[in-house]
């Protein structure tokens, strides 16, 4: 794509959650949402509400290193700026189809156009692993992990999975890191200790007893 430096996914992200500020300032508008050459080479064979949805899709996954959840996390004011632009009405934004192949299509060819890919379930096994691994030790705070895995989709350009799909990946780090944390802990002692503690609640074995202390980790600050 010529040889731009694209924003947004150059190392810093701006957004302090997921989610995108619906009120925009004219200099920022501008910035963020101008169409520049090369964009609107991709426009050209394109019309209607597809030409404005491919815009928009285009101008957001540069901002924000992914694609907007639904029409109502595109701003209105950068729906108007980019109308303008591709000299189409802003009211058919609204007729943009969200299920249909165009918006497949566009999808893809973005991902393509700053050299990102979908997150496959093996990627997403590997980001738990990651948590698991490198992050669970010193943070347990679900909405900080999630955040985690986000950025580090950008920097190794993967679109990131949809939050559900995150939530269900942290959960899986975590569980992963408590399990590890458990044995690790009941390793250390001695079967005469592990022996000595079953025996003060023998209901409650002590993997059990320290899988709550792990737990306990967990909870948000």
């Amino acid at each position: 794509m010529g040889g731009r430096a694209r924003r947004g996914w150059s190392g810093h992200d701006h957004r302090k959650e997921r989610g995108v500020r619906q009120e925009w300032e004219p200099e920022d508008l501008i910035e963020v949402w101008t169409l520049l050459e090369e964009d609107q080479e991709r426009l050209r064979n394109k019309s209607g509400a597809n030409r404005l949805g491919f815009a928009l899709l285009l101008k957001f996954f540069e901002a924000e290193a992914r694609f907007p959840e639904d029409a109502g996390e595109i701003p209105v004011p950068a729906v108007s700026y980019v109308a303008q632009q591709v000299k189409v009405p802003g009211e058919e934004w609204a007729a943009y189809d969200w299920s249909g192949r165009a918006i497949k299509r566009h999808r893809m060819e973005i991902r393509g156009a700053f050299g990102f890919r979908e997150c496959t379930e093996e990627d997403q096994a590997q980001l738990a692993e990651w948590l698991a691994v490198e992050l669970c030790g010193v943070e347990l705070n679900r909405d900080r992990l999630a955040e985690a895995v986000v950025a580090r989709c950008r920097k190794d350009r993967l679109e990131p999975p949809a939050p559900g799909q995150i939530a269900r990946l942290v959960g899986k780090a975590v569980s992963t890191f408590e399990e590890r944390f458990c044995a690790a802990t009941v390793g250390r002692l001695s079967a005469a200790t592990r022996s000595r503690l079953d025996d003060l609640s023998p209901r409650t074995p002590v993997r059990t007893r320290t899988a709550r202390v792990a737990g306990a980790r967990s909870s948000p600050s």
